[in-house]
């Protein structure tokens, strides 16, 4: 038996070869966050990194669900995570990643942030007076994955303001080394001090500066000398 299709039985089965495409289109695939893993960051250092997500309707809409970025730092609704923090620590926070499909699907994504100072100088040994000399210690540590160009110069300062050099270092502090020590003394004649520590870090292929300095607290009291 011959069947005469006409235009409008066309239509309709364009429409329902469609449907499933359609359908498929506006769900989209599952939502995948292949980010799972931050870059460390530095403190008070710019920082910048894009989120990642795949399947689901692009553009994706981004934002903090749970837990807290560092202070100084912002997630953008493209996901792109930014900012200079301005605290240290381990920070965990989940991030949410919303499609565009009618209706919208959303994938969340545990993680975590570690800011840590690129340079850190404490004191190992606080200064102290032996007769007429000053002694004291410094630890060192270079936390980013960069050598750097290292400048140290320990300066007592008196109580009329004039400053005896106590010792200088000029070397290359190798990238991710831990509590490198460096020790200074001298004879310093009678007199108040005030003791101040100046560090300077430079990575050169950047063009980066670090800087740091320590200070005592109490005065340093030499009552012997010239």
């Amino acid at each position: 038996m011959f069947i005469k299709i006409t235009a409008a039985m066309l239509v309709v089965l364009a429409l329902v070869s469609a449907s499933p495409g359609q359908s498929g289109a506006a769900t989209g695939e599952r939502i995948v966050v292949p980010t799972t893993s931050l870059p460390k960051g530095f403190l008070r250092q710019p920082y910048r990194f894009q989120l990642e997500a795949t399947g689901g309707i692009p553009p994706f809409k981004w934002e903090v669900g749970g837990g807290a970025l560092p202070h100084g730092m912002t997630l953008s609704d493209d996901g792109i995570l930014s900012g200079a923090p301005t605290e240290t620590g381990q920070f965990h926070f989940v991030v949410s990643a919303t499609d565009s499909g009618k209706p919208a699907h959303q994938r969340t994504q545990e993680l975590s942030l570690q800011v840590v100072a690129p340079l850190v100088v404490q004191w190992s040994r606080y200064p102290k007076v032996t007769g007429q000399r000053v002694e004291c210690a410094i630890k060192l540590s270079n936390q980013t994955g960069q050598d750097f160009d290292f400048t140290v110069i320990a300066l007592a300062v008196n109580e009329i303001g004039r400053a005896t050099t106590v010792g200088y270092q000029h070397f290359n502090l190798k990238k991710d080394t831990t509590d490198y020590e460096l020790t200074f003394a001298e004879n310093l004649p009678r007199g108040e001090y005030e003791l101040n520590v100046d560090a300077v870090a430079e990575v050169e292929a950047t063009n980066t500066i670090y800087r740091t300095r320590l200070v005592t607290t109490d005065k340093l009291q030499l009552q012997q000398g010239p």
